[in-house]
């Protein structure tokens, strides 16, 4: 703080006897004296105390103002890091703001882990003939880069068991992480699961999540590569990736959430699911997207995880709710935003 180096303990007035830059080496003050002192300079050893500009009145050498406690505009050495406290763990995503503390401690660089380059690749006839479009891999891009790797669309493959397999063992080889979309269910032109099972090791296949139940994870050890299929159906999609994909990519499986109050009553389908059900918030009141009363109106009473995935209307939500119980109108919900899962 720019001001008066000062003993707080000692009374006013105080002789004015110089002056400390940040480049000095602090001079010596006797007791009934002050210096000048600017933002970043050293302390003279007998002083404990800063005076700020604003509040100092000098009169013929003279300095008088507030009564001030030692320590006041003072960093004492060692208070700002601690010898053996733990600043940064192996996995934190740096930010801009940590080049502060950093450089601080003489810090110019440090070791980091490299950002993956992912390939995406759609599966499935409709979209590699152009009758349907590619509607997950720009999004899939963007939920990528936002977490702080690189993502590359590899375009699209059909429904052919060999070509499937042929393809993402290619793009194996040339990404550390393959993201696939589409054909993760049971039917008899899905073949995602079973090609990732051909090239390497599935650790699972579908998770208590709805909608986005059908997501894979496989290792690919020949190829030194990790693969993600995701289920095709965009909401579904987005809530497979963001809730089980993400920590992969960030570390992080926490969720922010905020409070808010249901606006309508929302049953429940089969039990032992976690249930991600689409909100849209208004001054802490949150109505859920999809509902009959809302302006998507595809379900009643039950949450219909299944036609909510397949509307691309419900991403106009602000978040959603994750719930393993029905909830009641009027009860109180902990929302996640789209915008906590989505950075």
């Amino acid at each position: 703080m720019d001001g008066f180096a000062v003993d707080a303990t000692d009374d006013y007035p105080l002789a004015v006897v110089g002056g400390v830059f940040p480049e000095d080496v602090p001079p010596a003050i006797e007791s009934g004296e002050a210096v000048r002192i600017a933002t970043g300079a050293p302390l003279p050893s007998s002083a404990n105390a800063v005076l700020k500009r604003e509040e100092a009145t000098i009169e013929d050498g003279r300095l008088t103002g507030p009564e001030t406690d030692p320590g006041t505009y003072v960093s004492e050495r060692g208070s700002n890091v601690a010898e053996g406290e733990r600043l940064f763990a192996a996995g934190e995503r740096l930010a801009p703001r940590d080049a502060l503390l950093l450089g601080d401690l003489d810090v110019d660089a440090v070791t980091v882990r490299e950002r993956f380059d992912i390939g995406l690749l759609a599966t499935g006839t409709e979209i590699h003939e152009g009758r349907d479009r590619d509607l997950d891999s720009p999004m899939l891009a963007g939920l990528v880069r936002s977490w702080g790797h690189e993502a590359t669309h590899e375009g699209s493959v059909p429904d052919d068991s060999g070509r499937v397999e042929s393809r993402i063992g290619a793009l194996a080889r040339e990404y550390d992480v393959v993201v696939t979309t589409g054909g993760t269910s049971v039917g008899d032109k899905d073949y995602v699961v079973r090609a990732l099972d051909a090239l390497g090791d599935v650790r699972f296949h579908r998770v208590r999540l709805r909608p986005g139940k059908p997501v894979a994870v496989a290792e690919l050890p020949d190829h030194d590569a990790v693969a993600f299929a995701i289920p095709g159906k965009p909401v579904g999609a987005h809530a497979a990736t963001t809730l089980v994909v993400r920590p992969f990519f960030t570390g992080d499986a926490s969720l922010s959430t905020r409070p808010a109050r249901m606006a309508r009553s929302v049953d429940l389908g089969p039990s032992g699911f976690a249930y991600a059900i689409p909100v849209a918030l208004d001054d802490g009141v949150a109505t859920p997207l999809g509902h009959v009363d809302s302006p998507l109106s595809v379900y009643e009473e039950t949450f219909d995880p299944s036609v909510v995935s397949s509307s691309t209307r419900a991403t106009r939500a602000d978040g959603f709710v994750l719930t393993e119980a029905a909830v009641d109108r009027d009860q109180s919900v902990d929302v996640v935003p789209y915008l906590a899962v989505e950075r």
